[in-house]
């Protein structure tokens, strides 16, 4: 017997729901399937299924078709591997931009804990940021003397 081939949705096998509301393709399971206008969808979970089905005007492609999420890629590797520079490479090639996670999580942190964190900065390491008023960091710069650096390295 022949098997009818089954036509994908505009997502092919990923969630329509996860990729419209969280801009992830997140690859859709057989057991969360839904057929719209004689097509399969395939879903991440029944209630994005059921989400879908109430509405599923709001997941499916009209004029344009659906563009997928930007090129995420993550490099892993131990200290001095290479991976700044790998990644650096990647992102000049592709047209990326390159986010060095540590720099980034460091400056989310240091505004809150005052000091840097990591297996880097001990305890025992002068690495607290001076925590100075606006009248203390005018008074301490003089026209001779250049902008003193404030972040501690």
């Amino acid at each position: 017997s022949k098997e009818k081939k089954r036509h994908m949705g505009d997502t092919n096998h990923f969630c329509p729901v996860s990729l419209k509301e969280n801009f992830v393709l997140y690859p859709g399971r057989y057991e969360h399937a839904a057929k719209y206008q004689e097509k399969f969808y395939y879903f991440a979970t029944s209630e994005y299924r059921d989400k879908f089905l109430k509405n599923p005007e709001e997941y499916v492609a009209h004029n344009e078709p659906i563009h997928a999420p930007p090129l995420r890629v993550c490099l892993l590797g131990t200290h001095g591997a290479g991976k700044t520079t790998c990644a650096r490479k990647i992102a000049n090639k592709l047209g990326i931009f390159h986010i060095q996670f540590e720099e980034h999580l460091q400056e989310l942190i240091l505004p809150k804990t005052k000091r840097k964190v990591g297996p880097h900065f001990n305890e025992d390491d002068d690495n607290k940021m001076p925590i100075l008023s606006q009248e203390q960091e005018d008074s301490s710069q003089t026209k001779d003397e250049p902008e003193k650096i404030k972040q501690v390295i």
